[in-house]
């Protein structure tokens, strides 16, 4: 996993990206959670992944749009 450049700030703590998914950890909290083309969809993981790479707003992201769409 790779160290969200906003971390000190952001919810976020890390996160990795795959082809379909991202996987993301969360700084509170000992899980991690993937969010997949299958269950959040296309749209809405390739901009996860958009904002990872950026490091910013991808917990408020997450938090509108995707907070329960995570894969069981």
């Amino acid at each position: 996993m790779i160290r969200y450049k906003n971390a000190a700030v952001s919810g976020v703590a890390m996160y990795e990206a795959g082809l379909d998914y991202i996987k993301i950890k969360f700084s509170k909290g000992t899980g991690i959670y993937t969010y997949s083309y299958h269950k959040a969809g296309k749209v809405h993981v390739e901009r996860m992944k958009e904002l990872a790479a950026l490091g910013r707003g991808l917990n408020t992201y997450i938090n509108e749009h995707t907070k329960n769409l995570f894969d069981e």
